[in-house]
């Protein structure tokens, strides 16, 4: 028998790749893609679709009845930018829809959760190079803290109650299919769409800013790869370090200048630089790579080939291609 899957969140820059990925996996009708509204109509409009309200306990438990959903990826969030802009509503949100999953749980209406934590657990006191696992965790973001707590309440809802939930503290996510929802390393997906549009981009991070990131692939593949791997390969319930390659705006330019030679940068830090002062350059994650085999693909290289020749596709379709 086949998984009944429950996406939460479908809509977002990672939820609507999930999704697919998911439909393509285990079929269109075992995938149910949800969200609080037809904000994304690619994702609507691919299969099976339901309006569902993470912060409502009955909304979700209706569709989880409904479709009989056994497991439930919950990719509903307001990220670290927007976050601090409106934090209780970041709190209330982060926090609300990850209790009722664990609650549907709890009382068996579902067998499997996958929740995502963030590189943004981490905090200034964190250390900043090839920062372990087991680390100090002083969070200075709404969107940080929420997600540090949640990492520890799924880990007592595993201990207490036997819950299966599974995490990944996601690096900085970049893709080309979806644009950014509101986190400090979006300039790292912008900056591609700049390049193509108007060939400059004004960074919001200052060049030398080192933080880790990964191509939406790697992201989606680490999903599935959790997932999929047995109940005993899972040694870590509160969430496992991720990671594929760490790399600065200037680093970024300059790999955009070998495709576009006449591409422009300009360096003017906003808020958000505060935020990525507080987080990790690079992170160690060997109990991925060791529990469950997790393994990147895609370097630096590999994802500005890919952006540039993708982003110019879509900003330039009648134009002949050629890769």
């Amino acid at each position: 028998m086949k998984s009944k899957i429950l996406i939460i969140g479908a809509c977002g820059q990672i939820g609507s790749e999930l999704t697919f990925k998911l439909r393509e996996i285990y079929g269109h009708d075992n995938v149910i893609a949800s969200d609080i509204s037809y904000s994304n109509l690619e994702v609507v409009n691919s299969g099976l679709f339901e309006i569902v309200d993470a912060q409502n306990y009955a909304s979700v438990k209706v569709c989880v009845e409904k479709y009989n959903i056994d497991t439930i990826y919950l990719m509903a969030a307001m990220l670290s930018a927007t976050g601090e802009k409106f934090p209780m509503k970041a709190w209330d949100l982060n926090m609300e829809s990850l209790f009722h999953v664990l609650n549907l749980a709890r009382a068996k209406f579902v067998k499997h959760i996958f929740w995502p934590s963030s590189i943004a657990v981490f905090g200034p006191t964190t250390p900043k190079n090839y920062t372990p696992q087991y680390t100090v965790m002083e969070p200075t973001t709404v969107y940080g803290i929420t997600k540090q707590v949640g990492e520890r309440w799924c880990e007592y809802y595993h201990n207490k109650y036997g819950v299966d939930v599974r995490s990944l503290r996601y690096p900085g996510i970049i893709s080309w299919k979806t644009l950014p929802g509101g986190g400090t390393t979006d300039y790292a997906v912008e900056i591609y769409h700049k390049a193509i549009t108007d060939g400059h981009y004004n960074c919001f991070l200052a060049e030398d800013t080192e933080l880790p990131m990964m191509f939406m692939d790697d992201a989606i593949k680490a999903t599935v790869d959790i997932m999929q791997a047995s109940n005993d390969a899972i040694k870590i319930r509160s969430s496992y370090n991720l990671s594929a390659i760490s790399f600065t705006p200037k680093q970024v330019a300059e790999s955009i200048k070998k495709h576009i030679p006449d591409f422009s940068i300009q360096y003017q830090p906003d808020y958000r630089q505060e935020i990525a002062n507080s987080w990790p350059k690079n992170i160690n994650d060997s109990y991925a790579r060791q529990d469950w085999k997790w393994k990147h693909a895609f370097n630096l290289e590999d994802i500005t080939n890919e952006m540039l020749f993708q982003l110019d596709k879509k900003y330039h379709p009648t134009k002949i291609e050629s890769k």
